[in-house]
């Protein structure tokens, strides 16, 4: 592949490369779908790098191949897993052992319970909507029951899911970081996920208390037909069965994973493994189960394509060497500066300049500074706490969908509140990107 004889750049790197994905982030700004930014941004980087419709045909042919793509089948597969989880209830029962198992009868119990559920199903299923979506009902009469407001559940559950897809073994925020540093899951664990899950919620309830000091008792929880009584739930001995038939076979699959050091293309054995088990122990009819399978699949359609869309941009943007123009510019205006300022630029710019699906949000911002990275010599074990930071903090700072979503799912109208608490979230974790800025590139070595 290579510059059209029509192109508008003709010689690589050129700045101008970036233009498509700076069309593309005016659109999304705009309130436009990712599609139809990714759509005009290709179109923007089909007339820089003159391709014609054979060279197209070519550079689509190949992004069904590539990195994100995979990524995309795997988020497809954690769809359609989720949707036979929840159809055999193992979700169901998972939340149910763990309320129950916490014995929530004082404010900060519900708040554990809340932390612990979120991050354990959003982690399991890879999203955050669907996850939260699925405990809410029978989480908040519980935590309704002990006084936590519709803000502290809010913002419970938006930094809860975040954290749950972070720390997740088979999200694609997590592959997806693995596969752009080059780190193992426990690598990436140790040096950059726990320690920013930490700073995170203890954050959040330090703010959550705030919301309860201010609010508790102005306001408050409605409870309505379609919550769940947690008392009247029944776990049948099939149900039982399938979720630790699911939990052994998961903890084994990606322990074995782990150990033998096994690459992202694994997640697809492992979801149609644990699907497999699903289906035995819940002896759900073949039909059946495959048609679940794809019908939560089919909703991540829109995603893949997302995936396919952004793959085909960055072809082209390298095409002109946008990425490596804009690497050799950072590195002109930080020389000399260090590893630490390399690593809080990466976070100011994602946290405050970049929203976009996660994982081609990654993409972006490892393409964007891997340069300059690269060139001051910064471990991939710090870096990767600044990719985590560039994708988590954005959702913080403004009312984003995200943001908006939660607030949804929990019943709550108070935006406001919610998003002062994300700010005391985002303002610790800035901290803590500073700290570690200047603390892990020693202690990394």
């Amino acid at each position: 592949m290579e510059l059209g004889s029509w192109a508008i750049i003709k010689s690589s790197p050129s700045l101008l490369a970036l233009l498509p994905l700076l069309a593309y982030l005016i659109m999304v700004f705009r309130n436009k779908s990712n599609l139809a930014g990714l759509s005009v941004g290709i179109i923007v980087g089909i007339i820089l790098t003159g391709q014609n419709l054979s060279s197209l045909a070519s550079i689509f042919a190949t992004s069904l191949g590539s990195f994100l793509a995979i990524i995309g089948i795997i988020i497809m597969f954690g769809s359609g897993l989720g949707y036979l989880m929840n159809k055999t209830k193992v979700t169901h029962t998972l939340v149910y052992w763990i309320v129950k198992g916490i014995g929530v009868n004082t404010q900060f119990k519900g708040i554990l319970a809340t932390i612990i559920t979120s991050i354990i199903i959003c982690g399991l299923l890879g999203t955050l909507a669907g996850g939260n979506a699925i405990i809410a009902p029978v989480l908040i009469p519980v935590v309704a029951s002990v006084g936590l407001t519709p803000s502290s559940v809010a913002l419970l559950l938006k930094t809860a899911g975040e954290v749950g897809l972070i720390l997740g073994p088979l999200t694609g925020v997590t592959l997806t970081t693995m596969g752009v540093t080059g780190l193992s899951y426990g690598q990436l664990m140790l040096w950059a996920a726990i320690p920013f899950s930490l700073v995170w919620l203890v954050a959040t309830i330090y703010a959550v208390k705030r919301i309860q000091k201010k609010l508790g008792g102005i306001e408050s929880y409605e409870i309505t037909e379609e919550m769940v009584d947690i008392g009247s739930i029944e776990i049948s001995p099939i149900e039982k069965r399938t979720t630790i038939l699911f939990l052994i076979a998961f903890i084994s699959l990606v322990a074995y994973g782990v150990i033998a050091g096994l690459g992202t293309s694994y997640a697809i054995i492992v979801m149609l493994v644990l699907a497999l088990v699903l289906i035995l122990s819940s002896r759900m009819e073949i039909d059946e189960a495959l048609d679940t399978f794809v019908d939560g699949a089919s909703k991540m359609t829109s995603m893949f394509l997302i995936f396919i869309f952004f793959e085909v941009m960055f072809v082209m943007i390298n095409l002109g060497g946008g990425f490596d123009a804009l690497g050799d510019l950072l590195t002109g205006l930080v020389a000399g500066s260090g590893k630490a300022a390399v690593l809080i630029l990466a976070s100011i710019v994602g946290g405050f300049g970049i929203e976009a699906a996660a994982v081609a949000e990654i993409t972006i911002v490892h393409e964007m500074f891997i340069a300059l990275v690269e060139s001051v010599n910064l471990p991939m074990q710090v870096w990767a706490t600044a990719i985590i930071a560039a994708t988590r903090i954005t959702g913080s700072l403004y009312p984003t969908s995200n943001l908006a979503g939660q607030l949804g799912i929990a019943r709550c109208d108070n935006m406001k509140e919610v998003l002062k608490g994300c700010w005391i979230g985002a303002g610790a974790l800035f901290a803590w990107v500073i700290i570690w800025a200047f603390v892990g590139p020693v202690i990394v070595g």
